[in-house]
This record gives structure tokens, sequence and C-alpha cells, in this order.
């Protein structure tokens, strides 16, 4: 039976979610303050937290401050639990490395569901840190890192791009970081004499922007809709009071600072060293790689991705089709043949 320690200085509030919990099938463990919770949660270490805010004797930020930084509870679940839902208070309690914020008044269906999915991802990460030679440590790390990105982009403002709309452009002043919410958005850089090049081509749940963020610079490149897209704003302000104050978020988007370095890197020999052919083929694996879908891009932004000429695109489409390794109809392509794509010889 997993063991869940309530913190709630409210009698009512406290017993009401230990009644709930136990209906529920829990273990459910009561402290009245912050202090005593604390002291709780190291004699005896939980499965998962639930923390109020404001708290006598010591409140639910000083509880998670002292906690994720020993070593027996700083891997235990941590959530928070608040009536107070002002944006400062969930910015400050994310950065600390909480794992979710529920509201009160709250549904005890939707408390239960937050729990057990808390407690599955957390079962999740220790059987996987069981079968690879890193730490848990890394493992906690890494999802506190992502849940924090996550919850970056909730309760956002929401603008609608339609296809081929400009996102943003190169040379402009970042304001935002972008969040993909859906569809599908082109990032290129734009030549003296007006061709582009498509460098990444992004997705539901990519973050655009983050680099000319992290320079305090302008856009290195600019971005258009490929599709009619859902974009979320998430102000510069926030993203730089989360990845600045908490670690593991920052580390993560350095991974994707990397990953992005490498990216372009690969691409720059791929044009200078990789026959049109070759080119072409790795871009429709990459794009195939993404969705598992057909692709439908315009043929001048699949000749940009590729770096070559519309024509030269074309031709070659139609090559890899006669030779059964795609297939076109109403101009969607369809990859047949991946993996003789993915090994097409230079």
């Amino acid at each position: 039976m997993k063991k869940i320690l309530i913190i709630e200085d409210n009698a009512d509030v406290r017993e009401n979610l230990a009644e709930i919990l136990t209906l529920g099938g829990y273990e459910a463990v009561t402290a009245e303050n912050g202090k005593a919770g604390v002291e709780k949660a190291q004699a005896d270490t939980p499965d998962l937290i639930l923390c109020d805010i404001m708290m006598p004797e010591l409140d639910g930020y000083g509880v998670l401050h002292i906690l994720s930084r020993q070593a027996k509870t700083a891997d235990v679940p941590f959530v928070f639990l608040t009536a107070k839902a002002e944006k400062e208070d969930f910015r400050k309690g994310m950065s600390l490395g909480a794992d979710d914020y529920i509201t009160k008044p709250f549904d005890d269906v939707a408390l239960l569901e937050t729990i057990e999915a808390r407690l599955k991802k957390s079962e999740r990460l220790r059987v996987a840190s069981s079968h690879n030679t890193g730490s848990l440590d890394h493992f906690i790390d890494e999802a506190r890192a992502l849940e924090a990105i996550k919850h970056l982009s909730d309760n956002r403002e929401v603008r609608h791009y339609r296809k081929k709309d400009i996102i943003f452009r190169e040379g402009e002043n970042p304001r935002w970081l972008f969040y993909v919410e859906s569809g599908k958005v082109k990032v290129y850089k734009t030549s003296e004499d007006g061709r582009e090049l498509i460098v990444k081509v992004a997705q539901t749940g990519d973050f655009l922007g983050f680099l000319a963020l992290f320079k305090e610079d302008a856009y290195p490149e600019s971005a258009a809709a490929l599709e009619d897209c859902a974009i979320k704003l998430v102000p510069k302000s926030d993203f730089a009071a989360l990845v600045y104050g908490n670690r593991d978020v920052n580390a993560r988007f350095i991974k994707m600072l990397a990953s992005y370095v490498t990216d372009r890197e690969q691409q720059l020999i791929e044009l200078a060293y990789n026959s049109v052919r070759k080119r072409v083929a790795t871009t429709l694996v990459q794009l195939y790689d993404q969705t598992q879908t057909n692709i439908n891009l315009l043929r001048e932004d699949l000749a940009s991705l590729a770096g070559t000429a519309k024509e030269t695109l074309i031709r070659t489409l139609t090559d890899f089709r006669n030779e059964g390794m795609i297939d076109i109809h109403d101009g969607i392509i369809e990859v047949k043949q991946p993996e003789r794509l993915r090994h097409l010889p230079n």
C-alpha cells in the first residue's frame, strides 16, 4: 500500500484528504504544519507528499526546500496543494522542483488521478534506473525538468497561425518563447538573394526561440507555419525565471542547445559532401521518422530542407517513385521503403 503524507494546517481539509486517500486505497499520514511534516517525512519516507503552501511554523516552499536537499526524500514526488493560483506562486513552486500543483477546492477524482499518475511515473523512473548504469538521481532530475518545462507552457496565450504565416523573423528582438501546441513550423535562414534554407521542422511539443533568449540577442532564424498551427507564447521573463531558478530545467535546455548545434553541424556536413539524391533521401527519412505518416509539404519547402532547387527535387522524387521507394498521391508523399532510403549510397 502506497503511503501519502498530507501536510495541511486546516484540520477539515486535512481530514477530508485523508478520508479520500484511504477510500482510494492509500495509507494516509497527516501533519498539521510544515515543521511536523518535515519530521514525519524524515522519520518514515512516504511515496508521495501533498503539501499546502501557506502554513504556520514552516510554509510549503520551506518544506520542499528542506526535503529536496536530503537523500532520503529528494526523490519523493511532491505536489503543492493550495487555494492560491496566482502565477507567481505557481512559478516559484515549480522553480523549486515541485512535481505538480493542485488548487483548492479540488475534485476528488482529479486528485486521485493526479496522485496515481505521479506514483506511476515515479515507479517507471525507478524501474528504468535499475536497467541503466546511471544513477536514480539522473532519472529524477530529468523527470522534474520535463515536468517543469511542460508546465511552462500551461495557461499561456495561444495564437493561431495560418499556413505560411510568419511566427517570428530573423533579426527581431525576442520577447517570447514559442511552444508548438499543434501543427508544423519551419525554422529557416534566408540568404542575401532571398533563398531559404530550412534548418528544422518543429512539431507539437517543440519549443522555438530559446537560442535567442539564452543569448539575449536577436533571433538568428525565422519561423513560419507549414500548416495551420496553434502556438503558445511564454513571456521572456517567465522563461528566464524557470531556467535560471531550476538547475534541472537549465540542464535540459543546455541539452537542447547542444542538440541544436550538433544538428546544424550535421546538416552543414551533408550539404557539403552528400549528393542531391542522398540529401533528398535523408530529408524524407527524417520527416518520416518524426511522424510515421505521409509527408505533405510544399515542394519549395521540401527543396529548401534538402538544400537543393525545386526542379532538382522534383526529378529526384520522380526517380525514387520509379524505384518503388516512395509513392505520390495528390502531392502527398508516401514513404514505402524507409530503410532503403536511409541506407542509400552517396
